[in-house]
């Protein structure tokens, strides 16, 4: 079975579904429409009972930049198209997060923002020695999303997310590996070939079981995801009324370092 979404591509083949962020021209960035596919090929999954593992990869040379700036500064209403993004993009995480099927997730290139928080879902995350690391959203004067306060904290520590959240400081994959945010480092070029393997070995393993341990390990902190995920939304859209934001995302699409004002 094979099924093509707009920049997010879905294929099932003996019990292993493949999907694929597929706009490698821009870095695969986090739009509206890419984020409302991946919650579709997310359902698909979800709905499907011959899907028994899902591999997540992305085409070019990195995985996901985070958010597509380009659509926010065309905004007339940038905290009405920030929230409406980010409910496609979180209603595709809760999908993936509870799924009965194990999550895959290979990362090459940069991985930032809404690439992190991708990756922070993965049950098995298989990460090209190349790739790095950025929570980014400060960067432009936003607060995190994606689940990325929920996820990471309990992934690397609280001490850990503090610093890279605040300071945006770029980890490579060694650091990665070593802090807990992806499971193990590979050769760039061997990345496709383990992760497909590692993948494909789930898909033939018991799927009710990694289903139970998948839902088991999501409760074990006892806060309602999609609760948290509102709050992050919440949090989000407040930030995109500041003049912070508006300077952040001016000062990337202009190369130049913001100046923030706090405001």
């Amino acid at each position: 079975m094979s099924e093509d979404i707009p920049s997010v591509t879905l294929a099932v083949d003996n019990g292993l579904a493949t999907i694929t962020l597929a706009r490698p021209d821009k870095g695969n960035a986090l739009g509206y429409d890419n984020a409302r596919a991946l919650r579709d090929v997310a359902l698909a999954c979800d709905e499907n009972p011959e899907v028994r593992a899902v591999l997540l990869k992305a085409d070019g040379k990195n995985f996901c930049v985070g958010g597509d700036l380009g659509t926010f500064v065309k905004s007339d209403n940038l905290p009405l198209a920030v929230k409406e993004l980010t409910i496609e993009f979180h209603a595709a995480l809760s999908k993936l997060a509870r799924m009965r099927a194990p999550l895959v997730v290979a990362v090459q290139g940069a991985a930032a923002g809404a690439g992190v928080a991708l990756a922070a879902l993965g049950d098995i995350v298989i990460a090209a020695r190349a790739s790095h690391y950025t929570i980014a959203y400060t960067g432009i004067g936003f607060s995190p999303d994606g689940g990325t306060t929920y996820t990471l904290p309990r992934l690397i520590g609280l001490r850990r997310f503090q610093e890279l959240a605040l300071t945006n400081r770029r980890i490579d994959a060694a650091e990665a590996a070593s802090i807990g945010l992806v499971t193990r480092v590979v050769d760039d070029e061997q990345l496709p070939a383990e992760a497909e393997a590692t993948a494909r070995r789930l898909a033939e393993g018991p799927t009710q079981a990694f289903g139970a341990i998948r839902q088991l390990l999501l409760g074990t902190f006892n806060a309602g995801f999609e609760g948290h995920l509102e709050q992050e939304a919440r949090y989000l859209s407040d930030a995109c009324r500041s003049a912070d934001v508006k300077e952040g995302i001016a000062a990337v699409l202009a190369r130049r370092k913001p100046a923030f004002q706090g405001r």
